[in-house]
């Protein structure tokens, strides 16, 4: 299509009854949670796709099912408003939302930027803070159809609270350079491997050492020889800080700055420590397959082989969420 064409829309035509308010509520939401705009009243419109057709659609059946009118049609602006007008209203509606997200960052960032390093202070709700702000960002992201200008804003302004809250972790970090002196090492940690080892072997293949070398041992308190690291283990060189797992650790001494991996490591935190910290949809669905590799093998060595399948599989899910 030449840029100079019309674009195509979907259109949702409908008419509720006045009574009861509570399906005009309800269909005002629904509307809003899909990321329509009304370009007129009672007429909204989304960008032509089977997606957007069937989110239209499951609208349009409750509104059937209450009493209500409503018809979807296919649509091209040639007269009157124009493509970019009704863009320009899409971009206004996430506008509102990425405001609000810029505002509380803000205030945070202001908040936590001049916390002191006592264990009592403030600061210990930043996590549990940052993970809705950033459960917000994701949602207002998904309907953000048009790349409104305010995202970009946001997003760094995550970035900068992400920075924060690993700035305040105990472990201290490893430069890019260190970590050449990872490579060739042999990695220890205890046998009957499950979620947070499993994630970490996958992360130090994948970004440390593509030849790291494993090894599982039944004392949680072994003593390490020349050569070998300890990980998810007591005392170990990469293990358990504060509220955080072993994966979640190693992402931050290596300093990996990646929003997939991020996501990975809520999944990892809430199966581990058996939590809902963070509560992602993908995480009881995650946990069902890793329960299911367990019981299928027995040898940590062909767990981790069948295992890194699922962990590439799982960061490949996340960048194209990312994306």
């Amino acid at each position: 299509m030449a840029a100079s064409d019309p674009k195509k829309w979907l259109l949702l035509i409908h008419q509720i009854p006045p009574k009861p308010n509570a399906l005009r509520v309800k269909i005002w939401r629904r509307l809003q949670q899909i990321g329509a705009v009304a370009i007129k009243q009672s007429v909204y419109a989304m960008p032509l796709s089977a997606q957007f057709r069937e989110d239209l659609g499951w609208t349009l059946k409750e509104i059937l099912d209450g009493g209500g009118e409503g018809s979807i049609l296919e649509a091209c602006f040639v007269e009157g408003l124009t493509d970019q007008q009704i863009i320009a209203q899409f971009q206004n509606a996430r506008k509102s939302d990425y405001e609000k997200i810029i505002k509380e960052a803000g205030i945070l960032i202001a908040d936590w930027s001049s916390q002191g390093p006592d264990p009592e202070s403030a600061f210990t709700r930043n996590p549990a803070l940052l993970s809705k702000l950033q459960a917000r960002m994701k949602d207002t992201r998904a309907i953000d159809f048009f790349e409104t200008p305010e995202r970009a804003t946001a997003d760094i302004l995550l970035k900068e609270l992400a920075g924060l809250v690993f700035d305040h972790t105990p472990a201290r970090p490893t430069s890019s350079e260190g970590m050449k002196t990872l490579t060739g090492k042999t990695w220890v940690t205890r046998e009957n491997i499950f979620v947070d080892r499993l994630a970490c072997s996958w992360l130090i293949r994948r970004f440390v050492d593509q030849k790291a070398v494993f090894k599982f041992v039944a004392d949680p308190r072994y003593i390490p020889k020349k050569g070998e690291l300890l990980f998810d283990m007591f005392e170990g060189d990469f293990t358990h800080q504060q509220d955080k797992c072993s994966f979640e650790t190693m992402i931050d001494r290596l300093q990996l700055q990646d929003k997939a991996l991020f996501s990975m490591a809520e999944l990892v935190h809430d199966i581990d420590l058996k939590d809902t910290k963070f509560d992602r949809v993908e995480t009881l669905g995650f946990k069902a397959v890793l329960t299911g590799l367990v019981a299928a093998q027995p040898d940590d060595a062909q767990r981790i082989l069948e295992g890194f399948s699922l962990f590439e599989n799982l960061y490949a899910y996340f960048h194209r969420q990312k994306d």
